[in-house]
């Protein structure tokens, strides 16, 4: 998968470290050479549709200090105009945690700011009956370990797509657009245990502010998600 291009999108600040452990994140797990993901700064607005069908896929990820909820993030409405045009089409796409979040409001679902419900470290999710069926998420057991970081959370997801996993705390947590190449997860996958807890322990003054969340015991909670990993190399397999 040498000649493989993915254009990966970011909502990070400038002097953010995040930046490019991201980065190296999503190509590690995809088990790809760091210059086979091309960032985009989405501060400088959105990629336009011809610069994102110049790569095999695109891939979305979390975001510092910004909020679907909120619609902080510059250019927002041309990002969700953006996204909207790529689903259109059915180019490939895997997004996690904020990229969820922008297919969900692009799409017309409702994205709240809920403190009291945060999921940070990680925890149990659930698929779905559609989940199980599902040619990705479907590869997972029924109940698995996600590493999660997200104050964030759909209140309601957009008609038409497949609901595919939830947990206790939040009942969307991975969908689908039917038929075409378009995952997206609430989860990081592209996250194990030691990589989700220093991104924590960067945005810890943030997440402190959360309901239920105690500085002393939060490390407790985060604990391995060895299932998940391979959700990014089965997506470009299928891609394939």
């Amino acid at each position: 998968m040498r000649d493989v291009r993915i254009l990966l999108l970011q909502a990070r600040d400038q002097d953010d470290p995040m930046r490019r452990e991201e980065r190296i994140s999503f190509a590690t797990k995809a088990g790809l050479d760091l210059a086979q993901f091309v960032p985009h700064d989405l501060l400088g607005g959105p990629p336009t549709l011809g610069q994102i069908r110049a790569h095999d896929a695109m891939m979305v990820g979390g975001s510092g200090d910004y909020y679907v909820s909120k619609r902080n993030l510059p250019a927002f409405d041309e990002l969700l105009d953006v996204l909207r045009d790529v689903i259109e089409v059915g180019y490939p796409v895997f997004a996690s945690c904020f990229g969820f979040q922008l297919i969900v409001a692009a799409l017309g679902g409702s994205i709240v700011h809920d403190r009291s419900a945060a999921e940070v470290g990680t925890y149990e999710l659930m698929l779905t009956e559609t989940g199980v069926q599902d040619e990705l998420l479907g590869t997972l057991p029924r109940r698995f370990r996600a590493q999660l970081g997200r104050k964030d959370r759909a209140a309601t997801l957009p008609p038409g797509v497949a609901h595919l996993a939830s947990s206790e705390r939040c009942p969307y947590q991975a969908l689908r657009i039917p038929g075409k190449p378009i995952w997206a997860t609430q989860f990081h996958p592209e996250l194990n245990v030691v990589e989700n807890r220093a991104r924590f322990i960067r945005y810890m003054d943030g997440y402190a502010l959360t309901e239920d969340i105690d500085r002393d015991r939060i490390f407790e909670r985060f604990v391995a998600s060895p299932h998940t990993a391979a959700l990014i190399p089965r997506f470009l397999e299928l891609i394939r």
